[in-house]
């Protein structure tokens, strides 16, 4: 199992390189990035820096999305760090949520995703691509390469993986809903023609090493309302008619809005309808040997990476106990 670690774009972003090249040293193999302009800063522009201050680590968003820069600039930026630094970049990717919301748009639609990545991908590897009536092709690159990894939720969302991810990015940690998740990509890549031992699964939570878990909680239960965010939107279109697992639908009966000012901000005000149980399942707190126990769990569901949500007061310390104890261990 490899390890990511997932930052938000805080000023000072030379805080954001430095924590990166920790993660490297810890032995994480990939860093990730929100990516919400309006909320942190542009992370593409962080990347180059944290790219010329690392060796390994894989570097990308997660996620980007189709509406807010134009898909042959995303995939130049791609191929562009690519070049650079020896394509040492993914791309994580989904419909849009507060890079959207806080511009007053709406998330695009699946099929745009599905588009998006066939456009950025083609492009970034140096391949030609019909795009805006347009036959385009990036005539500086060669050797390129550019893996796009789709985050979802729903339904439709999972099937589009299945039909064009290069990976599956699940934003939880529980491992039964994991398992619906994984299951539901692997049967559309089989109904799509692809191979589903090809596709990459990365599950996504923030992990606190330590005793007290009451604290843990409160540091984390941000994330019960982030995801819950999503899970809205799939209520409103599908009800709970067991489109998706009932432990990902229950919890948000007693959701009354979301403050994008806090999103994803410890100490969040509108999280209280997250309840403590939820925190336990969709994050993995405590000891080390609730991490190990819960990763061996995943990996056994064939999740490749565990990504580390890093939005909490102990970011230091989880990445020094998981260099120490966890990723050794795993």
């Amino acid at each position: 199992m490899d390890f990511g670690v997932v930052f938000q774009c805080d000023p000072p972003a030379s805080a954001v390189v430095d924590l990166a090249r920790k993660a490297e040293d810890a032995g994480f193999d990939y860093v990730w990035t929100f990516d919400s302009h309006l909320l942190w800063q542009e992370p593409f522009v962080i990347y180059s820096q944290i790219l010329a201050m690392t060796q390994r680590v894989i570097v990308g968003p997660m996620v980007t999305n189709p509406g807010t820069r134009d898909w042959t600039v995303i995939a130049s930026q791609f191929a562009t760090l690519n070049e650079m630094f020896g394509n040492r970049t993914i791309c994580g990717i989904g419909r849009g949520d507060s890079a959207l919301r806080t511009l007053g748009a709406k998330p695009g639609t699946i099929d745009e995703m599905k588009q998006c990545v066939e456009v950025v991908r083609s492009l970034a590897r140096g391949e030609t691509v019909e795009y805006r009536g347009q036959q385009l092709k990036f005539a500086w690159v060669e050797n390129g390469a550019l893996d796009v990894w789709v985050a979802a939720y729903g339904p439709r969302a999972l099937a589009a993986t299945g039909e064009v991810g290069d990976g599956y990015i699940l934003q939880l940690a529980d491992p039964d809903i994991a398992e619906w998740m994984i299951t539901a990509v692997r049967r559309s890549a089989a109904e799509a023609g692809r191979d589903p031992a090809a596709i990459k699964f990365c599950v996504a939570a923030p992990a606190y090493v330590g005793d007290d878990l009451a604290h843990q909680r409160e540091q984390t239960r941000w994330f019960g309302g982030m995801v819950g965010n999503h899970v809205a939107d799939i209520v409103s279109r599908y009800g709970t008619s067991g489109a998706v697992p009932q432990a990902l639908t229950d919890y948000i009966e007693g959701r009354k809005g979301y403050d994008y000012s806090q999103h994803g901000r410890a100490g969040n005000t509108h999280t209280d309808f997250v309840p403590d149980e939820v925190v336990d399942r969709f994050c993995i707190l405590g000891p080390v040997e609730n991490h190990l126990a819960r990763l061996e769990e995943l990996k056994s569901l064939g999740v490749d990476q565990f990504a580390v949500y890093l939005q909490h007061d102990a970011k230091e310390e989880t990445l020094a106990a998981y260099g120490k104890d966890i990723i050794p261990a795993v």
